[in-house]
C-alpha cells in the first residue's frame, strides 16, 4: 500500500523574482513592477551614467570608496545620494566644465535603472517534482545524502543545481552587474557621495574642502574630457 502523498511542493520563484527579493527585502530600494526588474531612483540613490573608460580611469584616481558601482555594456552607473542629479548641472557649472560636452548623464526622481544581477551564486530553476509517496521521497532523500548531495552548504537563492544562472530567456536582466556591490543592510546612503553645500573662496575642485560629490564630479569631468580628446584625435581629419 503506497504510503500518504506530501503536499505539493512550492512553485519555486522564478529569476526575476528573486532578483526583486534581494533588492526590496535585503536593501530595501524600491523597483518597478514588471521585468525586467528595474530600481527606482531619486528614494534612495541618484545615478551618475558616464561612459565605461572614464568611469575606471575615475575609480583609479579617486580613493577607495564603498559606493556601489555597476556596469552595463559601455556605460558605467556611479551611486551617488538622492538629489544628486539636480545638483549635478549647477556642479558642472561651478568646476567650469558646464560649456562642454562630456557625456554625463544623471538619473534622479522619476527615472529607473535597469536592477544589476545581486553579487553571488544565482542558481537555475528546478523543475517541480512530481508527487510522490513519502517512503519513496525518503528513501530517495537518504540516497541523495550518501551520495554527498548539500555538501556545499545552504543555498542563498533556493534550491538548485549548482553553476551560474543565465537569465530567464527572453529576459532582458542580466546586462548590467555590479562591479562595487551594495553591502547587505540597508544604509546604502552612509556610503554615497553627497554635496551639503559648496564650499565659498575656495578653487573648483581643489582637494581637501571639496565635499565628496564635487571631488567625484570633477573627476569623472576629466576623465570623460580625456576621452573625448582621444575619441577626437583618432578620426581623421577631414581634409586628409
Amino acid at each position: 500500500m503506497p504510503g500518504p502523498l506530501l503536499p505539493s511542493p512550492r512553485r519555486p520563484l522564478n529569476p526575476d523574482e528573486r532578483i526583486r527579493g534581494w533588492y526590496e527585502n535585503e536593501l530595501g530600494w524600491a523597483t518597478v513592477p514588471g521585468a525586467p526588474v528595474r530600481l527606482i531612483a531619486g528614494r534612495r540613490f541618484d545615478v551618475l551614467d558616464v561612459p565605461v573608460a572614464a568611469g575606471h580611469a575615475a575609480l583609479r584616481r579617486l580613493a577607495p570608496g564603498t559606493a556601489p558601482v555597476a556596469v552595463r555594456g559601455r556605460r558605467m552607473w556611479l551611486l551617488v545620494a538622492a538629489g544628486s542629479a539636480e545638483e549635478l548641472p549647477g556642479v558642472l557649472r561651478w568646476l567650469e566644465w558646464g560649456g562642454l560636452p562630456l557625456d554625463i548623464a544623471a538619473v534622479g526622481a522619476g527615472g529607473t535603472i535597469e536592477a544589476p544581477l545581486p553579487p553571488g551564486p544565482l542558481r537555475p530553476l528546478e523543475p517541480l517534482e512530481p508527487l510522490e509517496p513519502l517512503g519513496a521521497r525518503l528513501r530517495g532523500r537518504r540516497r541523495d545524502v550518501g551520495q554527498g548531495a548539500g555538501a556545499q552548504g545552504p543555498d542563498p537563492w533556493g534550491p538548485g543545481t549548482g553553476g551560474p544562472e543565465l537569465p530567464a530567456p527572453g529576459s532582458a536582466q542580466g546586462a548590467a552587474v555590479w562591479l562595487r556591490p551594495p553591502g547587505a543592510g540597508c544604509e546604502v546612503e552612509a556610503s554615497l557621495p553627497t554635496v551639503s553645500a559648496l564650499p565659498t573662496g575656495s578653487t573648483p575642485g581643489a582637494a581637501g574642502g571639496a565635499p565628496d560629490l564635487v571631488r567625484l564630479v570633477d573627476t569623472v569631468a576629466t576623465e570623460c574630457h580625456r576621452v573625448r580628446l582621444r575619441c577626437a584625435g583618432a578620426q581623421p581629419l577631414a581634409f586628409s
